[in-house]
């Protein structure tokens, strides 16, 4: 099935939203199945990076017209640099290269962009797995409460860790 990226259209962000947050609520449940208060993906976080310098949001599109995932980016093209945000598959079509799909999307669209950044939680196997063994990244730093991320120092109220991932392009 082929899949194409669209600019996301404000008026389907509520919904990009809660599909993205579902995802990544999912993922995490898969997880730790007796925690399922906390919102790994709270509202704050999503528009924080929807409205960050640089931001493009992009819904993945299958040949039907319905939305299969997205992704959330920020380009610094002084510095040839991008992070990748947030990407998502909706629940229940996972592992059917959606996310592969998505991703190269993204660097066709950057093709300028020399490194890549993105994190992913601790625990998320699931997402180092594809960040490394498919898309090319690499572990780059582990952020915890002994060594914070600098740009989100209120992040560890709890004892929880994020792997940072980099991919250079050239």
């Amino acid at each position: 099935m082929d899949y194409r990226l669209v600019r996301l259209a404000r008026e389907h962000t509520v919904a990009f939203k809660e599909e993205m947050q579902e995802a990544f609520q999912h993922g995490f449940q898969s997880y730790n199945k007796e925690d399922n208060k906390w919102q790994v993906l709270p509202d704050k976080d999503f528009y924080q990076s929807l409205e960050a310098e640089g931001a493009e949001a992009y819904e993945a599109i299958d040949t039907d017209g319905q939305r299969v995932g997205g992704a959330i980016i920020a380009i610094d093209a002084a510095k040839h640099n991008g992070e990748l945000s947030f990407l998502y598959v909706k629940v229940g079509i996972q592992s059917k290269g959606i996310g592969q799909a998505i991703w190269k999307a993204i660097e066709s669209l950057h093709p300028e962009t020399e490194v890549w950044e993105t994190c992913t939680p601790y625990f998320d196997r699931r997402n180092i797995h594809f960040y490394i063994n498919s898309l090319g990244f690499h572990a780059v730093e582990f952020f915890n409460e002994h060594h914070p991320d600098p740009h989100m120092p209120e992040q560890f109220d709890q004892e929880d860790g994020l792997f940072k991932f980099e991919k250079r392009m050239k």
